[in-house]
């Protein structure tokens, strides 16, 4: 298991929201298809713990969902940001 690429990062902060005035994120999740450009670097981030992957539905127009776990949106924080407590419940500021 290795650390989120840049790529990755800013992935998870798309997924999340962020950058926001808040600084907290407001939602989790990314949608992308096999093909796509963002696909494999979510693969692997699902391969390294950062994710994990949610079936396709006819509200994802088709594609699977991906999420975030604790881990993989802990690590895209930055400075001063946070997570939204709904959607991560025991998670704290980062730094």
């Amino acid at each position: 298991m290795g650390d989120m690429s840049q790529h990755q990062i800013e992935l998870a902060r798309h997924a999340l929201g962020l950058p926001n005035r808040r600084k907290q994120s407001y939602r989790n999740h990314f949608v992308t298809g096999p093909g796509a450009p963002d696909y494999d670097a979510w693969e692997a981030m699902i391969a390294d713990g950062f994710a994990r992957k949610c079936r396709a539905t006819v509200l994802s127009g088709g594609d699977p969902v991906f999420i975030l776990t604790p881990k993989g949106a802990t690590a895209a924080l930055k400075r001063g940001e946070r997570l939204d407590p709904e959607d991560f419940p025991t998670q704290v500021a980062h730094g």
